[in-house]
């Protein structure tokens, strides 16, 4: 549960939906159908509808058997009443075979999503021992296309073998132009292992800058609360965080 502070940190969900076999076209037209349903969520306060891609990372593959649904919410209170009872939730279960959401609480966030700060305030308390969630997301520059998704994806085949990843999606608003990952590790040390030492993330960190890949991005670290459902059939966080269903 989230404990009571002058400023409340931003509450943050994903939910990634399997899609059934023979619904894939409900897969694909759901990322426009379900926006006019979700602009009037009560507690809603910010929301992607992202499509992924093959991979644990950036991917030039979609993956069309998988959809994320990002928020940012109000209250707990509103976030569970969306998740539980919306009629657009139940909408979803139709066509689905899995559902994952994991909660979460931003330690810190810099950068822009559409020219907003989606996941402040954040919290308080620094990050000590136990799970961390990873959110990097960017706009790509046209001239910058050919580059990005020269050296980028190799970058995501080396998370197959980092240690200490818990799990990894590529998610996008836009195909080939607005990316996400989202990622959980074991913990910071492991993170930071990867982020700073693997030789191909760092070629890619160096060309971002030097090159001006990004014409809009963000980072985020967060807290896994609560983490409820399966992806991949299995509930990654089971046993590593308070809240597990």
């Amino acid at each position: 549960m989230i404990s009571p502070q002058t400023e409340i940190p931003r509450l943050t969900t994903l939910t990634l939906f399997g899609v059934k076999n023979g619904h894939l076209r409900w897969g694909l037209a759901q990322m426009g159908t379900s926006v006019p349903h979700l602009a009037k969520v009560p507690g809603l306060l910010f929301y992607k509808l992202l499509g992924s891609g093959h991979g644990k990372g950036f991917s030039i593959k979609p993956n069309f058997k998988r959809y994320g649904q990002l928020c940012t919410w109000q209250s707990e209170a509103a976030a569970d009443d969306f998740l539980h009872n919306s009629a657009l939730m139940q909408e979803y279960k139709k066509h689905t075979f899995e559902t994952w959401t994991v909660k979460l609480l931003p330690y810190q966030s810099h950068g822009q999503w559409d020219k907003q700060e989606p996941f402040s305030p954040t919290l308080s308390e620094k990050h000590t021992d136990g799970p961390i969630a990873v959110l990097t997301r960017a706009s790509i520059n046209w001239r910058a296309l050919p580059n990005f998704w020269r050296f980028v994806p190799k970058t995501s085949t080396a998370l197959d073998n980092a240690e200490g990843l818990i799990c990894s999606i590529g998610l996008g608003e836009l195909p080939f132009v607005r990316q996400a990952t989202f990622s959980i590790w074991q913990s910071m040390d492991a993170m930071k292992a990867y982020a700073y030492k693997n030789p191909l993330h760092q070629e890619v960190m160096r060309r971002t800058r030097s090159e001006n890949w990004y014409s809009e991005e963000l980072f985020a670290r967060f807290k896994p609360v609560a983490s409820l459902g399966t992806w991949n059939g299995v509930n990654p966080l089971q046993n590593r965080v308070v809240d597990t269903v």
